[in-house]
């Protein structure tokens, strides 16, 4: 067991998450047990209380409690990955080079751990994606764990740095796709709802929901940040159903599902935000049209655009529908090739 530490943080080790920094640090640390610290109080930077996703800054002292163990794990070793699950996430890589690698995430793997989760998720299986590097590729984002599509890793501290400023400087691009209940109206818009957690969830955050907030409200919510996302209707099944493309312009939790319930179209399988039934107290159908199609959310990280970093060439990367979706765009007569790739390209 280790005393009290204090750390503080160096030249070329700002601008990354208090947690990516912690686990570097003491690597025998787990996301939970670092989640915990924060919620307890225990871990502080400059004195104040922090969240795991708190950006550190060069000459920030970082207060860290008494470890179990100081020990760092074997570098060489790295945790074991089973060889099915190996398989199934060597299987999800959609395009990689020796900077960067994009997944398909499959739909129910979370992106990192939390309550409950164990091993079993992205950032867990990264020990089968070093492909002969001695590195662990670094999650540079996330996708929920019931959401599938494009996600990012980097296999340097450099490059995920540099993707993260990206994304915070929305200079990157994402389009999803979702299959929504009821048909918008108007066909393309931007909603602007502010959004602010629920009370109560679970240990790891897992039960959050978010309200959504009119524009006007915002400033006086505590708690509520401001969110944009813009749609358009790419087809629809009469004013059942139809198949939307999302641009998440600012990159809230839940924001894409919270909106398009706000909106009164709940995409189609979401309980958390749909409800179970076909209840909507807007114009939509509910979340669910009957059979296996309700039973997962439709939701898709369907394109990712990027400057690369390195070679500084813009990236256009794009992710094929899980199965669950294919079958129902199937279904529903709806076709992948028959829409535009950025349907908002004309507006901008």
């Amino acid at each position: 067991m280790s005393g009290v530490q204090t750390i503080r943080i160096g030249q070329d080790e700002g601008d990354q998450r208090l947690d990516r920094w912690l686990k570097k640090k003491f690597p025998q640390l787990t996301q939970g047990a670092v989640e915990k610290m924060c919620r307890t109080g225990q871990l502080r930077v400059d004195g104040g209380r922090v969240k795991a996703a708190t950006r550190l800054e060069e000459g920030q002292e970082v207060r860290i409690p008494p470890l179990p163990d100081d020990r760092p794990a074997p570098p060489a070793a790295g945790p074991r990955v089973a060889g099915s699950d190996a398989q199934m996430i060597q299987a999800a890589v959609l395009w990689k080079d020796e900077h960067i690698i994009a997944l398909n995430k499959p739909p129910g793997l979370p992106s990192q751990g939390g309550s409950g989760q164990g091993s079993r998720h992205v950032d867990g299986l990264t020990p089968a994606l070093m492909f002969g590097y001695k590195d662990r590729p670094k999650l540079v984002h996330r996708l929920d764990k019931d959401t599938s599509g494009i996600l990012l890793l980097a296999r340097t501290d450099r490059v995920a740095r540099a993707l993260s400023e990206a994304f915070r400087n929305r200079t990157t691009r994402k389009i999803y796709w979702a299959a929504v209940a009821g048909t918008p109206n108007p066909r393309m818009g931007t909603i602007r709802y502010g959004l602010v957690k629920a009370p109560g969830h679970g240990r790891g955050g897992e039960g959050e929901k978010m309200m959504a907030i009119h524009p006007r409200d915002i400033d006086a919510t505590e708690g509520a940040k401001r969110a944009t996302t813009d749609y358009a209707v790419l087809d629809a099944l009469g004013t059942r159903a139809s198949w939307c493309a999302l641009v998440p312009i600012t990159g809230r939790t839940h924001q894409l599902r919270a909106h398009m319930a706000e909106l009164g179209h709940p995409i189609v399988g979401d309980g958390k935000y749909g409800g179970s039934g076909q209840e909507n107290l807007g114009d939509g159908w509910g979340a669910q049209l009957g059979g296996e199609i309700s039973r997962k959310l439709h939701l898709h990280a369907r394109s990712l655009s990027f400057d690369h970093p390195i070679t500084k060439k813009r990236i256009t990367l794009t992710a094929p529908l899980p199965d669950h979706m294919a079958r129902t765009w199937k279904t529903l007569g709806w076709h992948e090739n028959d829409v535009p790739a950025d349907p908002f390209a004309d507006d901008e």
